[in-house]
């Protein structure tokens, strides 16, 4: 770890980072080394939950909440299984899944899409 440090206050020193980032980086270091998280969010945001909500104006309601460690895997394969079946192609051929890939590796919490139909069907996706 002394090496990392080292390599940490060169960059100090090149101008490449900051006295803060630098402490930052110096504080993750020595939570890897103490068996802690890498980062401060990933512990927290590892825990949310990416919730999917689908009301129809005919009662076909969906609700689905998947852990967000399983979501990036989820969205691709569900996404493209539904895009090959003729019946559902329709529905997700207009879904952005790298809008929702983004919003995920960018650690963004509460309602990410918000869709309501002319006849009155609503998709919700949050992460909570």
């Amino acid at each position: 770890m002394n090496a990392e440090i080292e390599k940490v206050l060169t960059m100090v020193q090149e101008g490449k980072v900051d006295a803060a980032k630098a402490s930052e980086l110096i504080q993750v270091l020595k939570a890897r080394e103490s068996g802690s998280a890498s980062s401060p969010k990933s512990p927290v945001y590892a825990d949310k939950t990416l919730k999917v909500r689908v009301v129809s104006a005919e009662n076909d309601n969906v609700t689905v909440n998947l852990p967000i460690k399983l979501v990036k895997v989820v969205l691709l394969a569900g996404h493209n299984i539904a895009s090959s079946i003729p019946q559902s192609e329709k529905y997700v051929k207009d879904i952005d899944i790298s809008l929702i890939l983004d919003a995920i590796e960018n650690e963004l919490d509460g309602q990410i899409v918000d869709i309501k139909s002319a006849n009155g069907d609503t998709i919700s996706v949050t992460i909570e």
